[in-house]
């Protein structure tokens, strides 16, 4: 577990990154990017495990020494985490969602913020990285090297920390202890800090390829080809998408449904009932709205393609494509690009604390108007 065998795909990511350790060529600060499900902690995980192993291979861990077996269960004392949390009672710092995010982890290194949200049991909270985890990381990488060998700090989802934990780390990363290695695993780079990013070197991952994905399902997940190979085309070069598209999710399900009934709601008119719509959604949490309002985006542009009769281009399940056959002829040329602005607006607005009731009420409305263009 944890080693470059069990990443999906990335070959060439894995040689180079295997070339410039044997070369000596190690980054104090790596910064991981690329696209969602493209295997950037999973690969962070493995270059980290890699670094500390006593006894590697060419192209991996050994599996065996020392270092390993504590890997195996994320007890290495000379690797670190720090991670978005969201503050209870108790719970201020990374250390305290440790057995959280082992489990998280060891069940498997393809999750999303909302899977860790999830295993937090978050609710309606928003999660970062808060000011106390820069003294907490200044702290333990100032520990001696139990090994003798790399201290290693993996920050995941850099671009929710705090500002002022941000500005906080840059001397660490600019002059770090020796032989610590600061290993950054982020969504959105360009919301770091300019000098955060200044301080890095990136380290890109590509989208997967259709085939590794529908590979990988049939082999470890025992889905048959045909459908394995419509799993991995809907999944678009995302892992995590493909591994919920095994089974159509809960939450997946919740957005469907939800986009399906505004829909009805406001081409039929239904003001009272868009309201309570609107109040439901309110009830879900800013984090739950945002990816709810992605969703909708997905599925207008989605159904916008779908009228081109471009069977490649379209990257539906089963009971959206379902779905389409009738909705899809009242996404056009006229409404399309309405549609999106009104949703990218709305989702700004959830941002910034706009009170949800009044946004997707106000939504609602909107659509009454663009679906009868």
């Amino acid at each position: 577990m944890f080693g470059f065998s069990d990443i999906i795909g990335q070959e060439e990511a894995k040689r180079r990154l295997l070339q410039e350790v044997s070369e000596g060529r190690i980054a104090h600060a790596l910064l991981f990017t690329g696209p969602e499900g493209s295997g950037k902690l999973p690969m962070a995980l493995a270059y980290a495990r890699y670094l500390t192993c006593t006894s590697p291979t060419a192209t991996d861990a050994c599996g065996c020494c020392p270092s390993c077996v504590k890997w195996e269960k994320l007890i290495h004392p000379d690797v670190h985490f720090a991670f978005p949390i969201v503050k209870k009672a108790k719970k201020e710092v990374c250390n305290d969602y440790l057995p959280n995010w082992r489990r998280l982890l060891s069940a498997g290194s393809y999750f999303n913020l909302n899977h860790w949200l999830d295993e937090m049991e978050a609710e309606n909270s928003q999660a970062l990285i808060y000011t106390r985890e820069s003294d907490e990381i200044i702290r333990k990488l100032s520990l001696k090297s139990s090994q003798g060998g790399y201290k290693i700090m993996l920050i995941w989802l850099p671009e929710r920390m705090h500002e002022t934990c941000a500005n906080k780390l840059l001397k660490l990363l600019e002059e770090p202890p020796e032989k610590t290695l600061f290993l950054l695993v982020s969504e959105a780079p360009e919301q770091l800090l300019p000098t955060i990013l200044s301080r890095t070197q990136r380290f890109h991952l590509p989208r997967l390829d259709e085939t590794t994905i529908a590979t990988t399902l049939e082999r470890q997940y025992g889905v048959m080809p045909q459908e394995s190979h419509n799993l991995a085309h809907i999944a678009n070069g995302n892992f995590i998408q493909a591994l919920q598209a095994i089974h159509l999710n809960e939450r997946s399900r919740l957005y469907f449904d939800l986009f399906v009934s505004l829909m009805r709601l406001s081409y039929q008119r239904k003001i009272r009932e868009m309201k309570q719509w609107s109040e439901e959604v309110a009830g879900m949490g800013r984090e739950r709205q945002k990816e709810f309002l992605e969703y909708a985006q997905r599925m207008v542009r989605e159904n916008f393609i779908y009228n081109l009769h471009q069977q490649q281009m379209n990257y539906m399940t089963t009971p959206e494509q379902q779905f389409a056959v009738r909705f899809a002829p009242f996404i056009n040329e006229r409404n399309v690009m309405g549609m999106m602005d009104e949703l990218s607006e709305a989702q700004r607005h959830i941002e910034q604390n706009v009170n949800p009731r009044m946004v997707f009420f106000d939504f609602s409305l909107k659509m009454i108007v663009l679906l009868k263009q």
